[in-house]
């Protein structure tokens, strides 16, 4: 496997995260960080507080305490768009394409190039489909056209069109929950190869997975999250399998 030696650059860092749902404790000063064109790992079972963490630093959920760090500076996001704004993309486990439209128009949703027709704003389909193919292709996704719509495609092309999408917009930094959750096999290594395609050009990528052959083919750092707190962290090439999946079931 391709492991591109990140920079130093940290991109992203959250210190001291701690969220709370009324009476209960979903995180407890967690800390996180990813540097440029770096792949971390999240792992924890179920109620760890993973996803919990991704919605903080995405700007879905406000932390209750702590701080989140872009590039060095400090930021109070107020909703995904903020966060988006930063570079910073989700690509949720279902996806959230609309089958029935073109890829193009699934890459370039809610962020459509328009041309203006006197006081009519009109979409710029021959753009969305040119713009869609260049960057398609800059991912090596091989689809027929960016015509063809997203109902037609394998449940791997699908998950490679949300991972266009995401980093369709200069995003600097890709969490990912459970990308091959739903795939067939064949598929699962397409969309890995895309992981280590964007650390290529330099997109940070924050992978939740629990499959360990996820973890070990794409990550260069994997940190553990146990019952809402870090629980253990190593680089990849210092660690195995079987110590990662002993920190998931709190295991040192």
């Amino acid at each position: 496997s391709c492991k591109m030696i990140s920079s130093n650059k940290v991109i992203l860092e959250a210190k001291n995260i701690s969220k709370y749902f009324g009476t209960i404790t979903a995180l407890e000063n967690v800390n996180l960080s990813v540097r440029e064109g770096e792949c971390l790992g999240v792992v924890g079972d179920n109620g760890a507080g993973k996803t919990t963490l991704m919605k903080v630093l995405s700007g879905l959920y406000k932390p209750s305490k702590g701080e989140l760090y872009f590039n060095g500076n400090k930021e109070v996001l107020e909703s995904p768009r903020d966060s988006q704004n930063l570079g910073l993309e989700m690509v949720y486990q279902d996806l959230a394409l609309a089958g029935n439209l073109p890829i193009g128009e699934n890459i370039f949703l809610g962020r459509e190039p328009t041309k203006n027709l006197g006081f009519f704003k009109m979409l710029d389909y021959k753009k969305i489909k040119e713009m869609s193919e260049a960057h398609l292709e800059k991912l090596k996704i091989h689809v027929k056209s960016a015509d063809q719509k997203v109902e037609e495609l394998s449940g791997g092309q699908r998950q490679a069109i949300a991972i266009a999408r995401a980093t369709a917009f200069n995003s600097k930094l890709v969490i990912m929950d459970e990308p091959t959750a739903a795939l067939a096999i064949k598929e699962v290594g397409k969309v890995l190869d895309l992981i280590n395609g964007l650390k290529k050009i330099g997109v940070s990528v924050i992978i939740i997975s629990h499959r360990m052959d996820d973890i070990f083919a794409v990550c260069d750092r994997v940190t553990a999250l146990f019952q809402g707190t870090n629980f253990a962290e190593s680089e990849l090439s210092k660690t195995s399998r079987d110590e990662v999946i002993g920190w998931i079931m709190g295991k040192k």
